[in-house]
């Protein structure tokens, strides 16, 4: 007979630093921009405002990827050029997905930009979830090299 895998719920986290060589405000501009998404993040082929709000806590978007995935995501904390936290409600396959991107200067044309993340699975076997956890550190890997190319031009 075949083993059968336990699923259950698992918690884990993705942080991922990199150093910009662009004015904090230049970088601030283009991550606060919340729905300029497309340019940046890898597989992002839209993203809408869902709320009135475009910026600061209580702001909506939805983002549509290249394979029709879309994931609904709010602004849930925000300091104005320091760092902003979004939660998402809808489209990962997940119980709990927060993350906050940061950005501190090193010097007036160098930032240091982290984006961090704690997730909570649906039930998936452990193997599943640590699949998941790569998948997700690759895709802020690829999509900050994107940031970063962008604003160092």
């Amino acid at each position: 007979m075949a083993k059968t895998v336990k699923k259950s719920y698992n918690s884990g986290s993705v942080k991922k630093t990199i150093t910009i060589r662009a004015s904090k405000d230049k970088v601030w501009r283009k991550i606060s921009n919340i729905v300029g998404l497309p340019t940046w993040v890898v597989d992002v082929k839209k993203t809408v405002f869902l709320s009135k709000k475009k910026k600061g806590i209580g702001a909506v978007r939805l983002i549509t990827f290249a394979d029709g995935n879309k994931i609904e995501e709010h602004v849930v904390a925000w300091k104005d050029k320091e760092s902003f936290t979004y939660v998402a409600t809808e489209g990962l396959p997940l119980r709990a997905y927060v993350a906050t991107i940061s950005i501190k200067a090193k010097t007036s044309k160098s930032v240091e930009l982290t984006w961090q993340s704690y997730l909570n699975s649906k039930k998936m076997s452990q193997n599943q979830f640590l699949q998941f956890l790569a998948f997700m550190g690759s895709f802020y890997d690829a999509s900050l090299e994107n940031l970063k190319t962008l604003l160092e031009k």
